[in-house]
């Protein structure tokens, strides 16, 4: 008799992050996306930090499936704008990506090179039925342009800088951007913890 895989529930819509963790765990566990089940309410992103964000987050998951749930926060941390978005990136600016980035450019207008430090961070956050849970973070450094490049990745990809590259974000590919990414950097971290399912 075969034992069957654990499940996951990723607690995301987003295809890109489902499909860099389902490269992540390989056969070893069955991750399914919040779109795989049925409707269920959002929980209110309201905490003030990252990894508060997706604990609550794979809390609540895991207690309305019964299955071990996996969340993620991440936010740009710009140092000239005191840290700001921060966890408020997704709600900067109304709109899109692009409104988003752009007043992020119209904040940072004649701010010199040498100040526009940012990093990328991650929270992710891993909760087990039984309430156990466990975090872990991830950062990548870098700076912001002044205009955007590249047409890959989302978000503010387009105009984060990584330095020892010269390009930006949305200038890499997708295995390039994984290798040294927030997100990536915290998905290594946890996945002894994801394949102990």
């Amino acid at each position: 008799m075969t034992a069957t895989k654990p499940r996951l529930l990723f607690a995301t819509t987003n295809k890109g992050k489902l499909r860099e963790l389902r490269e992540l765990v390989g056969d070893a566990v069955e991750v399914v996306s919040l779109a795989d089940l049925p409707p269920m309410p959002e929980p209110e992103e309201d905490a003030d930090t990252l990894e508060g964000n997706a604990l609550k987050k794979a809390r609540e998951y895991a207690q309305a499936t019964g299955l071990p749930a996996l969340a993620d926060d991440s936010g740009l941390f710009v140092d000239a704008l005191g840290g700001r978005p921060g966890v408020y990136s997704a709600r900067y600016a109304p709109g899109d990506d692009r409104a988003r980035y752009e007043k992020l450019l119209a904040e940072l207008a004649g701010v010199p090179d040498d100040q526009r430090t940012a990093s990328f961070q991650c929270a992710l956050a891993l909760v087990k039925p039984g309430g156990e849970a466990r975090v872990e973070v991830g950062r990548c450094d870098g700076r912001i342009g002044h205009a955007p490049g590249g047409t890959h990745g989302f978000g503010y990809d387009p105009v984060f800088i990584l330095p020892d590259k010269g390009r930006t974000m949305a200038e890499l590919t997708a295995e390039e951007k994984s290798a040294i990414s927030h997100r990536g950097a915290a998905f290594r971290k946890m996945k002894p913890h994801l394949l102990g399912l």
